[in-house]
């Protein structure tokens, strides 16, 4: 072998220890000489593959000079492959063999070095020198991915994998023996969250573009068990000293914390601006109480002053004998305008009365008081205080009990309001002649399986359009075309009517087909608390 100066026994770290793989003794002994005189130690020579795997796992040493063709079954490449998986400890063949299967399947392990017998003294200090230092710029490379908290997945330009860290290990569910060799697309699986449909990886475009990639947003890691994980990644081009392109590293990371945080984040802050929101409510609803209290009063006065002063006008007119001394025309005009101001102020303290009672129900300050009723002597009584009025306008009213309905628990008040509504309301629909039916029953809830109280009002005279169905319990809704002086009312009785029926736990629905015109109302016999 060729002499060459050589550090001093001080240079060169005594700690490193060489185990040879060498089934040719003369060549074993040889070869130990050499690295002794070089200053290494030679912790043991062994001639084969399982032993080199059991010396290695017991000795431990710092680098392995091991032959290819080795006895027993298995070669020096099958146990450099399995001692670096395990024990990671750098390998550097030693060997007379150079055709090409065996250089490319030694070359699958990615050795450290790769020398041929005769082996020369200078090339052998250089190839070690080489690997160790090497394999502390890869070990401190590798210990700074393992502790960094997210994955690392470095590929070539075809896709292959050629390192993966545990972060990486951790979250594919892949190991690096595993994974290593195979296309990225099969060990890294991308989808959207929201469609489930396939993402290409970020490090497919920085290949073919040069330059760094960040996934998008809400994209779904599938792991090996076929789990998923929110993922947040980048990926970049590694590129040689000539600024070739050479491979590409994909660096990414568990989301899911992440996303906590943001999500924890948006609820609190949507929690917050819904406390503003309801502290704005109450105000504009104590203003809304505030103002309809005052509009009530400053309302009510008036109007009432007005319908006092047209009964003591008519009452003068009559007491003086005014209207039977004036021409017949006149003294009839009197009388309408007399008749429209008391319809216009009874209609208008209808009007504040209902906004009233809507704000008492909305509020929940009406106290409930509840009494056992009986429909059959109730409603009767209900329908006579409307009789003389549909009678005037020749108007048909049909009264229908079912005998065997039971008393009903509930507020006398409310349901004697609900009731009038519905009355005044078919009233104001049906023509001269027109028939005015109201029918109280005993039915069954399907769905619950609970007896109900219903009572169906209807009225002939007015279909109203399928569309317009859904509105009709609307405030201030009317039926387009509907005449307000001809029919009355403020569009307010309809809506009420529904609050009432929902205090009272009903529910109430219209139909209306082929001339006639229902509200059916539904009712539990008795009100829970």
């Amino acid at each position: 072998m060729n002499m060459i100066r050589i550090p001093s026994h001080t240079q060169i770290i005594k700690t490193v220890k060489i185990l040879v793989v060498e089934d040719e003794y003369i060549l074993a002994i040889n070869l130990q000489e050499t690295l002794e005189s070089l200053g290494y130690k030679v912790v043991d020579i062994i001639d084969s593959a399982a032993a080199a795997i059991t010396k290695a796992n017991e000795l431990r040493p710092n680098l392995i000079l091991m032959d290819i063709r080795l006895r027993g079954e298995m070669d020096g490449i099958q146990a450099a492959e399995q001692i670096w998986h395990t024990l990671q400890i750098p390998v550097i063949y030693v060997t007379g063999h150079s055709d090409r299967s065996t250089v490319e399947r030694a070359t699958l392990t990615l050795p450290f070095g790769y020398i041929l017998k005769p082996i020369k003294e200078q090339e052998l200090y250089v190839a070690i020198q080489t690997a160790l230092n090497r394999y502390e710029r890869e070990q401190f490379l590798s210990s700074v991915l393992r502790g960094m908290g997210d994955g690392v997945i470095v590929v070539d330009p075809e896709l292959h994998i050629t390192y993966i860290n545990q972060v990486a290990e951790a979250l594919t569910g892949w190991r690096w023996h595993q994974a290593k060799g195979q296309l990225l697309t099969e060990i890294v699986k991308l989808i959207d969250e929201q469609t489930q449909l396939p993402v290409a990886n970020p490090i497919i475009s920085a290949l073919a573009k040069g330059t760094t990639i960040y996934l998008k947003s809400n994209v779904l890691l599938i792991t090996k068990d076929g789990t998923s994980i929110p993922v947040a990644d980048s990926a970049a081009p590694l590129r040689d000293n000539n600024g070739l392109i050479t491979g590409a590293v994909l660096v990414f990371r568990d989301d899911t914390q992440r996303r906590l945080t943001e999500e924890r984040n948006f609820a609190d802050e949507r929690a917050r601006q819904i406390e503003i929101q309801l502290v704005e409510l109450q105000r504009l609803n104590q203003l809304k109480e505030d103002f309809l209290a005052t509009t009530s009063h400053e309302m009510r006065t008036p109007l009432s002053n007005i319908k006092m002063a047209i009964c003591m006008l008519e009452h003068i007119l009559d007491k003086q004998g005014i209207l039977q001394l004036a021409p017949p025309a006149a003294s009839w005009s009197v009388n309408r305008y007399l008749n429209i101001l008391r319809e216009q102020c009874e209609q208008e303290l209808d009007f504040v009365d209902d906004l009233l009672y809507m704000q008492i129900i909305d509020a929940d300050f009406h106290s409930l008081e509840l009494t056992s009723i009986h429909i059959q002597d109730w409603l009767l009584h209900v329908s006579e205080a409307f009789e003389q009025g549909f009678e005037k306008s020749q108007q048909i009213l049909q009264v229908t009990v079912a005998p065997d309905l039971p008393p009903v628990l509930s507020d006398l008040s409310l349901l004697n309001k609900i009731v009038s509504e519905l009355f005044n309301n078919a009233g104001k629909y049906t023509p001269v002649q027109g028939k005015i039916t109201v029918n109280a029953q005993l039915v069954t809830n399907t769905e619950a399986e609970i007896p109900l109280f219903e009572i169906t009002v209807s009225n002939s005279g007015v279909t109203i359009p399928l569309e317009e169905q859904s509105r009709i319990f609307e405030a201030f809704y009317r039926i387009p075309q509907s005449d307000r002086w001809q029919h009355g009312g403020t569009g307010l009785g309809l809506a009420l009517v529904k609050k009432l029926v929902q205090y009272l736990q009903g529910t109430i629905r219209v139909t209306s087909t082929q001339g006639w015109t229902s509200f059916i109302v539904q009712l539990p016999l008795t009100f829970s608390q």
